[in-house]
């Protein structure tokens, strides 16, 4: 047992650090007072985000961006609440030819359904995601521009965290995606690209047209972002970027509850068993054999089969390896002041993260008041 526990210890930390070092190797972009070129269609899919909306459309408003250049088309997904008119108010006082479709719901995926449906009746080339709950950064698009400019590439991905981290439950997600995104960033240091959030992804409407789309996943419920930068690699890596630039950061709000943090993870999880990455599929089954031992240890350490220093060793290791990454990625967010719950955070992560795995593997989720299966 101790054996076993070793070489899964050995394997995670050599991951980690790699996904580190790679975190460094991704220069930090530099943006330039230079004349916009780039046009974009920005695609914002929503249900029932009349709570969200309101702090998103000022961002929108704040966009310092030319109006010509851009465009905002908005997909209702069925939503009952107020969210449609809130657009509605907002856009006749917007001087910007930005609309709200309604979405053609064609696959048992809504947000890739809605993605396609705009993208249909978008008038730029570049297109760029977002989510309705999030704000956008003043400089957002003049940063995607200027990259665009220096760089050949077909697809960005770029730069996401969470704001309002107002409790524990907040601060526990936030260290979780901050070490999401710095794995995101690690891998495109190290030539291995396999994660992406579609709440800050850019890519050019004829390379989605020469991919087909979402085809082939469309059955899958989750996974607009992840299953489309799959087939971005496997096209030509070299024409997908991480843009590591703070004016480009996108602003999310964790979940709120519990229940809808469960919900959420599952929908998550319930999409790795159809990633085509090996990379991918490595990094998640060792993190998730880390996480698992740690937990087994602690159940044999209760049964008096396994001594407690064993166990405190590994667990010591494995938390040093994280903080180094998440620390890492809250620098770069200028986040450093939330890590203070860090070390509570790491005990019990190993349980959540296998009760996730767990649970995904055998139950429905739940989201925007609907159920998906697996």
């Amino acid at each position: 047992m101790i054996l076993i526990l070793i070489i899964i210890t050995f394997l995670y930390l050599a991951l980690i650090l790699t996904l580190a070092f790679g975190f460094d190797k991704v220069a930090v972009f530099k943006i330039e007072d230079i004349k916009a070129e780039t046009k974009f269609s920005i695609i914002i899919p929503f249900r029932n985000e009349a709570e969200n909306l309101p702090e998103l459309l000022v961002s929108i408003g704040k966009l310092d961006y030319p109006k010509s250049h851009y465009e905002f088309i908005f997909v209702d997904d069925e939503s009952e609440d107020d969210s449609v008119d809130i657009i509605a108010r907002f856009l006749t006082s917007f001087q910007n030819k930005s609309s709200v479709i309604k979405n053609i719901r064609l696959t048992n995926s809504p947000k890739k359904d809605a993605i396609t449906s705009a993208i249909k009746t978008a008038k730029h080339n570049w297109i760029v995601t977002t989510d309705a709950d999030c704000i956008l950064p003043k400089y957002w698009l003049d940063t995607l521009d200027c990259f665009i400019q220096q760089k050949q590439c077909e697809m960005i991905v770029a730069p996401v965290t969470y704001y309002k981290n107002n409790s524990f439950l907040k601060r526990f997600q936030l260290l979780d995606f901050l070490s999401l995104i710095g794995a995101t960033v690690g891998g495109f240091g190290i030539g291995k690209p396999f994660l992406c959030n579609g709440a800050n992804l850019a890519y050019k409407k004829t390379l989605f047209l020469e991919l087909n789309g979402f085809d082939g996943n469309n059955e899958i419920a989750s996974g607009d972002d992840i299953f489309l930068l799959q087939k971005a690699i496997k096209h030509n890596v070299n024409a997908v970027q991480f843009l590591k630039c703070k004016s480009a950061i996108v602003k999310t709000k964790p979940q709120p509850t519990l229940q809808s943090l469960i919900s959420q993870r599952k929908r998550w999880a319930a999409k790795t068993s159809n990633y085509n990455s090996t990379f991918g599929k490595i990094v998640g089954l060792i993190v998730l054999l880390m996480n698992a031992s740690l937990v087994c240890s602690f159940l044999l350490v209760l049964l008096g089969l396994l001594h407690f220093k064993p166990l405190l060793y590994i667990f010591a290791i494995k938390s040093l390896v994280d903080f180094l990454l998440i620390f890492k990625t809250a620098r770069f967010f200028n986040q450093e002041n939330q890590l203070f719950n860090i070390i509570f955070s790491s005990l019990l992560y190993p349980f959540f993260s296998v009760y996730i795995a767990f649970i995904s593997m055998f139950f429905k989720y739940k989201w925007k008041g609907r159920s998906f299966k697996k």
